[in-house]
């Protein structure tokens, strides 16, 4: 009887670590892996990495800043501290709509300096994009393309549950799984800088 259930432990043992050799062999094969958070801006899906994404917020009440940029929405208040909201779709120049339950604001701070918030249309869900599945703009676009796009990624499958993400609580504010077949991947230093 104790051979028996010896047989059975050492068994059972083998074949999950055989399966775990052949996710991480899988992984190995895509190349290097990155998180991007992906949310929706006029109809279309971008991402940004996610080690430069704090927090998710549901939408505040915004003060609006007596003759700032068009694309600053105003300030919010977080914990003390305040916060200019950017609304990225004025920023990027797209077609702007009516504002929604699903609207988000993303505190980021690319430059390490100053902590910005960024407000979207909706956050979709966390993809984990291995180099092979993200173009650089210039094969995957061609011609001129603006510096603030860093690629086009075209995920195989979504490789992320809603609540994954480092740091970033995303079930908490009511994030949507959706798969993308295109995400534009942005660089927010270059997006933030101009």
């Amino acid at each position: 009887m104790a051979s028996n259930l010896a047989r059975r432990t050492s068994s059972s043992a083998v074949v999950p670590a055989a399966a775990g050799t052949k996710r991480k062999k899988a992984q190995r094969d895509r190349g290097p892996i990155t998180e991007y958070l992906a949310f929706r801006l006029a109809g279309d899906v971008y991402a940004a990495p996610v080690s430069i994404i704090r927090e998710i917020l549901k939408l505040h009440p915004l003060t609006p800043v007596p003759r700032a940029p068009a694309s600053i929405m105003g300030i919010i208040s977080v914990r003390g501290q305040l916060v200019t909201v950017i609304d990225l779709r004025r920023r990027l120049r797209l077609a702007e709509g009516p504002v929604t339950s699903k609207a988000r604001i993303l505190l980021v701070d690319p430059m390490g300096v100053e902590l910005l918030g960024l407000y979207v249309d909706e956050v979709l869900q966390v993809y984990r994009l291995a180099d092979s599945e993200i173009e650089h703009t210039a094969t995957a676009l061609g011609g001129e393309v603006a510096s603030y796009i860093a690629g086009i990624a075209r995920p195989a499958q979504a490789q992320a549950t809603p609540q994954e993400g480092k740091g970033v609580a995303l079930k908490s504010v009511g994030v949507v799984r959706q798969n993308a077949s295109v995400i534009i991947l942005l660089d927010l230093k270059v997006v933030l800088s101009s």
